[in-house]
């Protein structure tokens, strides 16, 4: 997979993208330094654009990929740990979520920190998204010795889990297949 290349421009934009608008739109939210731009280069490759959200300073970065035969959208969206935002990160996180309309939310957590970090999860649910609980860093838990039963965790959630190790590649076929029969549904 090639290196993703980023290059600033003003002009991009939520409200008037440049893509064609019939793309499906994916969104990768989650905490900070979960994981989501290393999930959002392997996603894209070298497709990438940095843009600043309207009347911020506040990066997003935008990019394509190709899955099932069709062009797909992805954003990167800034930090944010719940829809209620506190930043101006988690606003412009919480905007492009509103204006955007992805058709479907890749929440990207630290599987190390998950309890801390599924009150966000519940809250993209009840907010009616369509959502994939991506556990990021399984790398890292196994070698504390812990597990997470991810079957039962996708049973009491209702909702695809994908564990994953973005910074190593392990678990982007199955989650790229996991995007890919959601937006063919």
């Amino acid at each position: 997979m090639s290196r993703a290349t980023r290059t600033p421009d003003k002009q991009a934009s939520v409200s008037k993208p440049t893509y064609n608008t019939d793309s499906p739109v994916v969104a990768i939210v989650g905490n900070p330094n979960v994981g989501k731009s290393v999930l959002f280069n392997r996603l894209t490759g070298a497709y990438v654009t940095v843009s600043n959200y309207p009347g911020t300073t506040v990066e997003v970065c935008r990019g394509c990929c190709r899955l099932g035969g069709r062009t797909i959208v992805v954003f990167d969206t800034p930090g944010m740990y719940g829809l209620c935002p506190c930043t101006e990160e988690e606003r412009v996180a919480r905007r492009l979520l509103a204006e955007g309309k992805p058709d479907l939310l890749l929440h990207v957590v630290d599987v190390k920190n998950l309890k801390r970090m599924l009150p966000l999860t519940f809250q993209l649910v009840e907010a009616g998204f369509k959502v994939v609980l991506v556990l990021n860093m399984m790398d890292e838990l196994e070698k504390t010795g812990m597990r997470v039963d991810v079957e039962g965790l996708r049973a009491k959630l209702g909702i695809p889990v994908v564990p994953t190790s973005c910074l190593h590649g392990r678990g982007l076929c199955a989650l790229q297949e996991e995007i890919d029969a959601h937006l063919a549904s």
